[in-house]
């Protein structure tokens, strides 16, 4: 009977000192723990180290699809979890890992269900849940595209997806502040990506998205059932999609002053 093969969990983190102990804790059963930090100036890399991780650099920062693609290549197992460090694999998501591993395939990649904490609570609603990510797989398979934002796995032909049970508890942001500047960030990166494929963004743009945003949440995606939590976070996910286009209206239609 062949061997069990090697799971690693892989990260990649920047000043997650505060977040990346109690996620490592739910990662202690893994054959390896791979982090890629990108210029942290707290104390991730103790963090990491006192866990038994192996902690590497890139500082030079390539975008979240091309540092994915870094951290990869520093995997020494046969499979891959990915993880982030706000994140808590759940005893029930580990048996369904376990479960996969004891009986592989070659040619499957498995999607998780996160569960997200925001604002004092988790949100079951708002279209946010289940939340099915790609975060399972052989190394061999597959990998990350070169995104720099809301990259993806990449799925060639004859890959098959399959779900794994159990959540990945996604304890997303610490308050207010911390979700706008996370979101500035995300509209900043989709912006300059936008703008490198020749793409243009108009403020009515910006306007009819963001109030769709909103309609879709708090309304078709039953929002309102997660209370005012949902309410505010079916504001803010439209204020952060009208920002995108804005932020890509003034990279693409707008100029500097005259010398």
């Amino acid at each position: 009977m062949s061997s069990r093969p090697t799971l690693a969990a892989v990260l990649i983190v920047k000043n997650e000192a505060e977040n990346l102990a109690d996620c490592l804790a739910t990662l202690d059963w893994v054959d390896e723990i791979v982090v890629l930090d990108s210029g942290s100036t707290d104390t991730t890399r103790e963090v990491a180290e006192a866990a038994g991780a192996r902690f590497f650099v890139n500082d030079h920062w390539p975008g979240f699809g091309k540092q994915r693609q870094i951290a990869q290549a520093h995997v020494q197992s046969d499979w891959i979890l990915w993880v982030d460090a706000d994140e808590r694999v759940t005893p029930e998501l580990k048996t369904s890992i376990e479960a996969i591993l004891a009986k592989p395939t070659t040619n499957t990649v498995y999607s998780v269900a996160r569960l997200s904490w925001v604002f004092g609570r988790f949100i079951r609603h708002c279209g946010w849940y289940p939340d099915r990510v790609l975060r399972l797989y052989p190394k061999a398979l597959t990998g990350y595209n070169d995104a720099l934002v809301h990259e993806k796995v990449t799925l060639k032909k004859g890959i098959k997806t399959k779900k794994l049970k159990g959540d990945l508890l996604h304890y997303t942001y610490r308050d207010l502040e911390h979700y706008l500047v996370k979101s500035a960030g995300y509209a900043a990166a989709w912006a300059e990506q936008r703008q490198q494929r020749g793409k243009k963004g108009s403020l009515c743009q910006g306007l009819l998205h963001g109030v769709g945003c909103f309609m879709k949440m708090y309304l078709l995606k039953a929002g309102f059932l997660d209370g005012r939590q949902g309410l505010l976070l079916s504001l803010l996910s439209a204020h952060s999609t009208f920002v995108k286009y804005a932020d890509l209206w003034i990279k693409t239609e707008t100029r500097g002053p005259r010398a």
